[in-house]
């Protein structure tokens, strides 16, 4: 029933294990094309929320959203689409080949190298970004999965060194020198065209205020932006740490932008900082409390919007900023700006915020305030539709 020790195991037929690899390789490569998709969705699809953002440890936006996740200018899983491609061809070329040994030392190496990929993106999760990708981790076990096939199929077929077979497989590709230039050419010109060319969508940049940009401050001392006397007033409730936030409010100011004379923003804020919000019991958002604190102070001087607009465009997705630097930026001065931290008057005025966001019910950023409805996370399509008619 058992074998012995020494007798010998009957591999599987080849194209068994073959047709496992091939398998592998074209899951990960709809794994990278769905992360891709979703990578792109986050940063402009104003209300897509991926299936694995399930919590703070557990979210695959949270990751989309890290300057981690690009590399060369391009999304990390764009160029898990390239090499998934290119595995994939090399090997349907060692079919091509007719043997059992040609190009699955390379194959093996082009395997490690993505296992190794695979540690390093874990490692950055684990001790830079703090929460996990659920896809990514399954594009991992692809990986790792790659690697245990290949060097099954060479330990059960080859029985040349690592050393020998990559030089074997070297030679194999340069005699075939049409196809080893027409394949380099290809994979060169994708490559320098995704570095150039590809699209930054993951970028924001807030149109530049203007002359006919028109600012104020409600009868209640809020500030807004936009119109005087508006078609619709748009009340943002806002952490300036929150990337939705600051995706949704780059839309907004865009929005501003083309309707100057129906729409008016009122800025609110309600940091997800355990600092100062109550009904956030854990560290979460940490620093956000602080930055409303300095837009507050910036409110004072009449540079509210231009700090605000900088906070999202540049601050929020740091880990920490100086005061000194901030301050010296806008002509305020260093010692009086840094002292607002500890302002009784600005913390009054964050906590009437925070305050009025929980009497809405609002549990989370951003939230918005319009015609007397509340709307968590996004504004509805239909809403907006209003705005643009």
């Amino acid at each position: 029933m058992f074998a012995k020790k020494n007798e010998k195991i009957n591999p599987l037929p080849y194209p068994v294990y073959f047709s496992g690899i091939l398998f592998l390789a074209f899951a990960g490569l709809a794994i990278s094309i769905y992360l891709s998709i979703s990578h792109f969705r986050v940063y402009t699809d104003l209300g897509y929320k991926s299936f694995c953002a399930i919590s703070k440890a557990i979210n695959c936006d949270t990751v989309s959203q890290s300057p981690y996740a690009i590399f060369a200018g391009v999304p990390l899983p764009v160029w898990g689409c390239l090499a998934y491609t290119i595995f994939i061809f090399l090997t349907i070329v060692q079919i091509w080949t007719g043997s059992r040994t040609r190009l699955w030392p390379l194959l093996f190496l082009a395997a490690l190298l993505f296992s190794l990929h695979s540690i390093v993106l874990a490692l950055i999760s684990t001790i830079y970004i703090k929460s996990y990708c659920l896809m990514c981790i399954l594009d991992y076990a692809v990986n790792f999965g790659l690697l245990f096939m290949v060097w099954i199929i060479r330990k059960r077929f080859d029985t040349e060194s690592l050393f020998e077979g990559v030089l074997k497989d070297w030679a194999f590709i340069s005699a075939r020198k049409a196809a080893l230039c027409t394949g380099l050419t290809v994979v060169l010109a994708v490559t320098l065209s995704l570095v150039v060319f590809f699209p930054a969508y993951w970028t924001y940049s807030m149109p530049a205020q203007n002359e006919t940009t028109k600012t104020g401050v409600t009868k209640e001392g809020f500030p807004w932006i936009g119109s005087e006397n508006p078609r619709i007033v748009i009340e943002e409730f806002t952490d300036y740490k929150c990337f939705q936030c600051k995706k949704m409010h780059f839309f907004l100011r865009q929005l501003i932008d083309q309707y100057p004379d129906k729409i008016q923003l009122v800025h609110r804020h309600f940091p997800m900082d355990h600092v100062v919000n109550p009904i956030v019991k854990e560290p979460f958002h940490e620093g956000s409390g602080a930055l409303a604190l300095l837009s507050i102070y910036a409110k004072k001087k009449n540079r509210f919007w231009e700090f605000n607009d900088m906070l999202f465009d540049k601050v929020a997705s740091e880990t920490q900023f100086e005061t000194k630097e901030m301050a010296e930026s806008f002509g305020f001065d260093p010692q009086a700006f840094a002292m607002s931290l500890n302002s009784k008057e600005s913390r009054i005025a964050l906590n009437r915020d925070i305050i009025d966001g929980l009497k809405l019910g609002i549990t989370g950023t951003p939230a918005y305030q319009i015609d007397g409805h509340v709307y968590q996370g996004y504004i509805p399509p239909e809403v907006i539709k209003k705005i643009m008619e």
